[in-house]
């Protein structure tokens, strides 16, 4: 199978999606242009079939885990 740049879609739309922690409503764009990669910090992602959390439940989290790892 022949999967070629002209066989793909330019953009994917961004996906609208509710916190796995919240439940606030975001957007979540899988083609790299999404927020998530302005951030300055990374975390794995879920292993647990969770989805991605809105951007003020990562930043808590990303403090969380911070904070831990300092001690």
């Amino acid at each position: 199978m022949d999967l070629s740049s002209s066989d793909r879609p330019e953009q994917a739309s961004p996906r609208r999606l509710a916190c796995t922690a919240c439940g606030s409503e975001f957007s979540c764009a899988l083609t790299g242009s999404c927020w998530c990669f302005d951030e300055s910090f990374r975390l794995p992602m879920p292993t647990d079939g969770a989805d991605c959390l809105c951007p003020a439940c990562l930043r808590t989290l990303a403090e969380q885990q911070a904070a831990t790892s300092g001690k």
